[in-house]
C-alpha cells in the first residue's frame, strides 16, 4: 500500500488525487471515517483512496466535493483520473472519440466499448488485466457519458452476428447486455444494426474499426491490434474505408430487424429454458 507520507501528486493524476483528498480533509478536521459518514461510504475506503489503492467514482467525486465544500474540484480531477486508468496507446482515440460528432464503428466479435454493460466489461477485462479489472472497468464506463451529454455524438454500430453468440462473462451477462442494446431502439442518435452470418463475405472481414466525423477536424479512421491503435486522417484511407462502411450499412439488417434478432438471440439462447433447448439453440 502506498504510503500517504510518502506519495508524490505529481507522479499521476490518482496520486495527485489521493495526496489532495488527504489535504482538504485533514484542512477539514474530518477523520476518514467521519468523511465516509458524510458521504455515506467507510473509512476504509477513504483511506483506499488517498493511498491510491482504490480509483473514484464520479459520484464518489460529487459527494467529496459536496461534503468538503471544494467547487468541483474532485469532479474535475476524476476525469483525468478515469482518463488515465486507459491503456496508453488507447488514449489518443479516447481523446477523439469524446469530440467526435458522429461516429460509425464496425464490431466483428464484440459490443463496442460505449454500449457494454458493467458486468460484460468487466468480464472481458478481466481476462488480461484481472489485477486492474476494477480501475479499466470505471475507465470504460466514464466514456460512455458523451452518449448522455448535451451533445452527444450520432452513433452508427454495424454489429457482426457474431457478438451476439459469442458468450461473455454467461448467460445472465450477455441476457443484459443484449437487453441494453434494445434500450436504443428508441434512442435517435444510435442506431444498431445486425450483419448477420448469411450475407457470407463482406469488407469488414479484415476485422473491426471506427470512423469519427469532426465539426471542424478532418475524419479519423481508426483500427487497433492486440497491444496498439492506429488512427490515420489519410484522404485515401477514409474514402476507401468510408465506402466499405456504406457497404456494410447496406448490407447489415435494417435497425428494426436487428432489433428483433437482437430480441429473439436473447431469449432463445440466454432466456429462461431447459438444457435441451439450450443445446438445441446452439
Amino acid at each position: 500500500m502506498a504510503n500517504i507520507h510518502t506519495l508524490d501528486p505529481s507522479a499521476s493524476p490518482l496520486d495527485y488525487y489521493g495526496w489532495e483528498l488527504r489535504r482538504q480533509r485533514e484542512a477539514a478536521c474530518l477523520k476518514q471515517g467521519q468523511l465516509g459518514d458524510i458521504i455515506f461510504c467507510t473509512g476504509s475506503l477513504i483511506g483506499q483512496v488517498e493511498t491510491t489503492k482504490k480509483v473514484p467514482t464520479r459520484d464518489f467525486s460529487e459527494r467529496v466535493d459536496a461534503a468538503l465544500g471544494t467547487d468541483g474540484v474532485f469532479s474535475r480531477l476524476v476525469g483525468l483520473v478515469l482518463h488515465s486508468q486507459l491503456p496508453t496507446w488507447f488514449q489518443p482515440y479516447a481523446d477523439m472519440e469524446a469530440r467526435a460528432m458522429y461516429i460509425s464503428t464496425y464490431q466483428a466479435q464484440l459490443v463496442y466499448g460505449l454500449l457494454q454493460t458493467e458486468e460484460y466489461a468487466r468480464a472481458l477485462i478481466a481476462v488480461d488485466h484481472p489485477h486492474k479489472v476494477d480501475e479499466m472497468v470505471a475507465a470504460r464506463l466514464d466514456r460512455q457519458r458523451i452518449l448522455r451529454g448535451e451533445k452527444s455524438p450520432a452513433l452508427w454500430v454495424v454489429l457482426s452476428e457474431a457478438a451476439l453468440l459469442q458468450e461473455v462473462g454467461g448467460r445472465d451477462v450477455m441476457r443484459a447486455q443484449l437487453a441494453r442494446l434494445l434500450d436504443f431502439r428508441d434512442d435517435p442518435w444510435v442506431q444498431i444494426q445486425v450483419l448477420p452470418f448469411s450475407v457470407g463475405q463482406h469488407t469488414g472481414m479484415m476485422g473491426s474499426f471506427n470512423l469519427l466525423r469532426f465539426e471542424d477536424d478532418p475524419d479519423l479512421f481508426y483500427v487497433e491490434s492486440y497491444d496498439q491503435g492506429h488512427m490515420t486522417a489519410n484522404p485515401q484511407v477514409i474514402k476507401e474505408r468510408s465506402v466499405g462502411y456504406a457497404r456494410l450499412q447496406a448490407t447489415a439488417l435494417s435497425p428494426e430487424d436487428s432489433a428483433t434478432l437482437i430480441a429473439r438471440v436473447m431469449e432463445e439462447r440466454y432466456g429462461d429454458q431447459s438444457e435441451s433447448d439450450r443445446s438445441t439453440v446452439a
